[in-house]
């Protein structure tokens, strides 16, 4: 069996030193249990929904998924100085999110949405490694809640991260460490199970 995942840079797990990330974690765990699940992690830094439509289709056809993951949103959702907006409108990240699950079904009817992880704001309002983008926390929320509708109508699964990462987990405000990339991972984790039993 195979599994998707798609995402941006909490899902690549560019910021977890030990094990790579949540979706890492759980390639390795499916791995020592001797499972036939193949998980792939496709999850890129700084991708949107608009980049995700780009090259899904593609790479779902290389791996033909039972089962796929969105973990996306949380770069939808920042700030944009220059265009003072965010950086996709919530009305065309509604409208991605019914394209990206469109696209899901042509693969397989089990689709799983993780929701948007929190920041840390003094950290986020100018992001240092991109000075006219910035997250906050009220934007997330907007983004996230438009993603559990979006589960709701379309009966598909939300994973909520609501008050699972704590501030000291976000290093850089943004990103979970480590302890917060295992936290997701169980969470996460529980589903999958119950999807594969």
């Amino acid at each position: 069996m195979s599994i998707c995942i798609w995402g941006d840079s909490i899902t690549s797990g560019s910021t977890d030193s030990e094990m790579a990330g949540w979706a890492t974690r759980l390639k390795i765990y499916f791995a020592a249990k001797n499972s036939d699940l193949s998980v792939h992690n496709l999850g890129i830094s700084g991708n949107t929904t608009v980049d995700l439509l780009k090259r899904m289709k593609v790479e779902a056809i290389a791996r033909e998924p039972q089962i796929i993951v969105f973990a996306i949103g949380i770069n939808d959702s920042r700030f944009r100085r220059e265009k003072n907006n965010q950086e996709v409108s919530l009305m065309n990240f509604k409208k991605n999110l019914e394209k990206l699950q469109k696209i899901a079904l042509e693969f397989t009817p089990r689709i799983v949405w993780v929701g948007i992880t929190p920041v840390v704001e003094p950290k986020t309002t100018s992001v240092t490694w991109k000075p006219d983008k910035s997250y906050t926390n009220n934007a997330i929320e907007e983004y996230d809640r438009a993603i559990r509708a979006h589960c709701t109508k379309t009966n598909s699964i939300f994973i909520s991260m609501k008050g699972l990462i704590e501030n000291q987990e976000l290093p850089d405000g943004l990103h979970p460490d480590a302890n917060g990339h295992k936290k997701m991972f169980e969470k996460i984790k529980k589903e999958i199970e119950r999807m594969t039993n």
